[in-house]
């Protein structure tokens, strides 16, 4: 369990580092069907902005913690970036995907963190 949180910290950590907003932290643990233990939502303001995310907390995290994701979909348009670290799930929007998805609301009755804005 600390292994985790301390991913998660990096995560937060190279998702700030490119300037991502509205970090949340969905802790899923202790609901019965759960896809993973935690997701941690972002987003960035285009699908650059929103590439470099991704390779922000790809990078940070490896040159941190040496922990890689075990898969990254959605580089190639960059609307919605999703990187699978076995217990985590990183999803990296566009706002306007985000809004869409609305993943907050799906698991509403999970544990809701909201990381606040560096800037």
């Amino acid at each position: 369990m600390e292994e985790t949180k301390k991913v998660i910290e990096k995560i937060v950590e190279g998702i700030q580092e490119k300037k991502g907003s509205k970090i949340v932290v969905v802790d899923m643990s202790q609901l019965e069907n759960y896809v993973c233990q935690y997701f941690v939502i972002c987003e960035g303001k285009s699908n650059t902005h929103v590439a470099a995310i991704a390779d922000s907390i790809k990078d940070y995290v490896r040159e941190q913690i040496r922990v890689k994701p075990f898969a990254v979909d959605g580089v190639i348009n960059s609307q919605w970036i999703a990187m699978d670290y076995g217990e985590i799930i990183v999803h990296v929007f566009q706002p306007e995907y985000r809004q869409f998805y609305n993943l907050e609301s799906l698991w509403a009755d999970a544990v809701l963190t909201e990381i606040p804005d560096l800037d």
